[in-house]
């Protein structure tokens, strides 16, 4: 009996033992996921930065948890030979002890490392606060880029059109570009100072483009007025008489300008004549296409 009592004080032991162990493994386990958590959220935002160490720390983790297997397999071997080996206790005991040592120095380690990733993070956060300080700046530097090109922009047609040379310089590089972006057609032909004669009858052309199914007429004046409406129109009918080869094509009229005034082009859009201008001295623009697109559609 005194032997059974025995035998019974160290079953209870060791099953003592194998639950504390397995509570420790439990909460160890618990700390390693709850670590894998943290450290997944932190890290992701600099993925591509720390990926090589990432990927270190997942095969350093797998490894411990394949070891973690290992150890249970090892602990089921050892409680199914506890009856036949009660001298193997403390060999048992000493090996626990040294892997709660080893656990503790992991633990630590694992500590140091958290200390480290909040070091990098808030490295990385004063980084992105230079970033934005960088944008900022650069932000300001384009709106001031952006007003100094509408301010030379209206120089240089102001310059431009005092010198004579508004067609030139301003009206026919930015035709194709608004044809494309208005009209949906890239010019097969684009042609400037177009001089035509047939008989008696003769004309020039400040501009003439032509596609597929259209053809642009452009005219280019310093100051657009409201006579001009009616004088594009007669310009419109010497047109079709001396460019008889685009007869099939409809017929798009467009004054050109620097700017127009609003009197100007209320009389334009009633006439179904675009007007083309600088808007705001960034961009050349049909400032009545909307207009004459819904007034076309209505009728």
């Amino acid at each position: 009996e005194e032997r059974v009592d025995k035998l019974e004080e160290m079953m209870m032991r060791l099953v003592y033992i194998q639950q504390k162990t397995e509570m420790e493994i439990q909460e160890l386990k618990k700390e390693m996921k709850e670590f894998k958590d943290e450290v997944r959220r932190e890290m992701k935002a600099f993925k591509e930065e720390v990926r090589r160490d990432t990927k270190i720390l997942k095969e350093e983790m797998k490894a411990f948890k394949d070891e973690m297997l290992a150890f249970k397999d090892e602990m089921k071997a050892f409680k199914d030979e506890m009856l036949s080996f009660k001298d193997e206790m403390k060999v048992f005991k000493d090996e626990m002890k040294a892997f709660k040592d080893e656990m503790k120095v992991f633990k630590d380690e694992m500590l140091a490392f958290k200390d480290e990733m909040k070091m990098f993070k808030d490295e990385m956060i004063a980084f992105k606060n230079e970033v934005k300080v960088f944008k900022d700046e650069m932000a300001k530097f384009k709106d001031t880029v952006e007003k100094e090109v509408k301010r030379i922009n209206k120089q240089w047609g102001e310059l431009a059109n005092k010198m004579g040379t508004l067609v030139e310089d301003i009206v026919f590089p930015a035709t194709r570009p608004v044809l494309k972006r208005y009209f949906n057609c890239d010019p097969e032909i684009l042609m400037m100072n177009v001089k035509r004669k047939k008989g008696a009858l003769r004309e020039e052309f400040d501009i003439v483009a032509v596609c597929e199914d259209k053809v642009f007429l452009i005219e280019v004046k310093s100051t657009l007025r409201t006579e001009h409406a009616r004088e594009m129109k007669e310009k419109m009918k010497r047109f079709r008489e001396l460019f008889s080869e685009y007869q099939e094509k409809e017929l798009y009229p467009i004054l050109a300008s620097l700017r127009i005034e609003e009197e100007v082009l209320s009389k334009l859009t009633k006439e179904k004549i675009y007007g083309m201008a600088y808007k705001e001295w960034e961009n050349m623009e049909i400032l009545n296409f909307k207009e004459i697109k819904d007034a076309l559609q209505s009728n």
